[in-house]
């Protein structure tokens, strides 16, 4: 059998959002008159709690120093604390960031190394001493926490706006894999259709679409700066409540991979209840502009219904 190497996970293509973790551990010692040491400030080695403290902040920040598969990142915030109950010391440990990836390991790491500083510091007045479960308390923050609420029903439709592949002389790429992204998430595409960058086409399948009560349209193709990319105006005059922030957002997120991420002219906005999305007709920016705006988009479905802001991104927590 072939072996496996380690490998960090590929993290380039996710989103830097607001993360929060929050990690506990339990040390137990074997008698009250250590407990009353510890509050007393009269272990030989220090100030038990504070050492722990100090202990958990660096277990925190050198989490990736320690662990081969954690990614480096920036430490918002941390808070360790510290309770006591009969012959039990719970610590908790809180972390903050802003990035691609979570922090639970490195709460469950700062619990560790503050639980085993304790246990380091109290063995020589105690022989009993027993660290208990290191446990991750809760969560918040990345994509589970924007998933899409459910019970709603999304109708999608994805239609190619290209001259060469509606000629037969291309194959579709770039649909395709809009459509294989849009099983990531639950919601496959139940149209398809390729049509030629011609305005008339272009508006009159929009419309159908529209009037059959489709939610979600992607169109790709035609979002360029060629004379031949007439997507965005096109379906700009059937939008009548626009959602610029979607593209915006996509852009931003393109110029980390590519500086000609500007040079798109996608936009978005909803012709009635359904919600128009131009994307390029690269596969690899249809990517991208996927990637910077799924799942988090479709809670404008919610939104469109009556919904509040706050309500899918509490659901999860």
């Amino acid at each position: 059998m072939e072996s496996q190497h380690l490998n960090m996970v590929n993290i380039t293509h996710k989103q830097n959002t607001y993360r929060i973790a929050i990690a506990t551990a339990e040390v137990r010692v074997s008698e009250p008159a250590t407990i009353s040491a510890i509050n007393e400030k009269r272990v030989p080695k220090g100030d038990v709690l504070e050492c722990s403290r100090v202990a958990g902040l660096l277990g925190v920040k050198n989490t990736s120093s320690v662990i081969p598969d954690c990614h480096p990142l920036p430490v918002e915030y941390t808070s360790i604390r510290h309770s006591i109950d009969g012959l039990a010391i719970r610590i908790e440990v809180e972390v903050h960031t802003i990035y691609k990836t979570g922090v639970e390991v490195e709460a469950m790491h700062g619990a560790a190394v503050a639980a085993l500083t304790m246990y380091d510091m109290l063995k020589p007045i105690d022989k009993g001493v027993v660290i208990g479960e290191i446990k991750l308390q809760q969560k918040k923050g990345g994509k589970s926490d924007r998933a899409f609420a459910p019970g709603v029903t999304i109708r999608t439709a994805v239609v190619v706006c290209s001259d060469s592949v509606a000629a037969g002389d291309a194959e579709d790429i770039s649909g395709k894999t809009a459509m294989a992204l849009l099983e990531e998430y639950s919601i496959p595409a139940t149209h398809y259709s390729v049509i030629a960058d011609d305005p008339q086409a272009i508006t009159s399948t929009c419309e159908k679409l529209v009037n059959d009560g489709y939610n979600l349209v992607l169109l790709s193709g035609g979002t360029g700066a060629g004379p031949r990319d007439i997507t965005p105006e096109t379906v700009s005059a059937i939008i009548d409540r626009p959602m610029p922030g979607i593209m915006e957002h996509a852009r931003s997120y393109g110029q980390s991979y590519t500086p000609y991420s500007m040079l798109s002219r996608g936009i978005a906005g909803f012709a009635g209840n359904t919600l128009l999305i131009t994307l390029p007709g690269s596969p690899k920016a249809v990517t991208e502009n996927m990637r910077a705006i799924f799942p988090h988009v479709l809670h404008v479905f919610s939104v469109n219904k009556g919904g509040r802001h706050d309500e899918s991104r509490n659901s999860n927590q």
